[in-house]
């Protein structure tokens, strides 16, 4: 496990490499943020950039998702995986946000989670991005990156590396690292090919002197 002084080399070398993170789902508001994330589960933020680009042309408020048949509304995300459950979602918590937040998505994380299909991780994104509260969402490559690098343990559960990550980071930069760690993860320290020979993090990074050692690299 890595100690604190670690941890902090590896977040600044993460922030050298990636000073420009931020979330890259295209929205303008935080209802389009919520209905972006939640349309993201097990999918590519570039596949769901691809079918917002038009779906929030036609739906631009919490009304308009409702106006219409469930089936049309599947129709407009069909591109997307699990977007028979994922468009019914969107109606559902459509309907709350007008009924019970007259509009407006709330900006607490544990009223988030009581909307259809929005998981701590996306009740993260939204407090974060939308109005800048400070917070860690972990998604794949975040607990990728944290388990490889050996800020968590291999065993930790999604919530124990949200934990230890909220208890090991400034909180002032717990969503600056978020994003960092996730252009980190996706672009550098992938799942299959990650970049190990030139990873100025690979003198720390158990996994990658282990598969280094294997490729018989010194």
């Amino acid at each position: 496990m890595l100690n604190n002084t670690q941890i902090r080399y590896c977040l600044d070398e993460m922030g050298k490499l990636f000073p420009e993170a931020h979330c890259e789902l295209n929205h303008s508001n935080p209802f389009e943020l919520v209905v972006a994330v939640v349309l993201s589960a097990q999918c590519t933020d570039a596949l769901v950039n691809k079918v917002t680009k038009n779906l929030f042309q036609k739906y631009k408020k919490p009304e308009d998702f409702i106006a219409v048949p469930l089936s049309e509304l599947e129709n407009d995300i069909r591109s997307i995986g699990l977007y028979r459950n994922k468009a019914k979602n969107i109606q559902k918590l459509s309907q709350i946000i007008l009924e019970k937040y007259n509009g407006m998505v709330p900006n607490d994380r544990d009223l988030l989670t009581e909307l259809p299909g929005v998981g701590r991780k996306t009740a993260n994104v939204v407090v974060s991005v939308a109005y800048g509260v400070p917070a860690i969402a972990v998604d794949t490559h975040v607990e990728r990156v944290s388990k490889r690098l050996g800020i968590c343990r291999w065993k930790d559960s999604v919530l124990e590396v949200e934990k230890t990550l909220m208890r090991r980071i400034p909180e002032d930069e717990w969503s600056i690292t978020h994003h960092r760690m996730i252009f980190f993860g996706r672009y550098h320290c992938k799942a299959q090919s990650p970049k190990c020979e030139v990873c100025p993090l690979l003198l720390l990074c158990r996994e990658g002197k282990k598969r280094m050692k294997a490729a018989g690299k010194k």
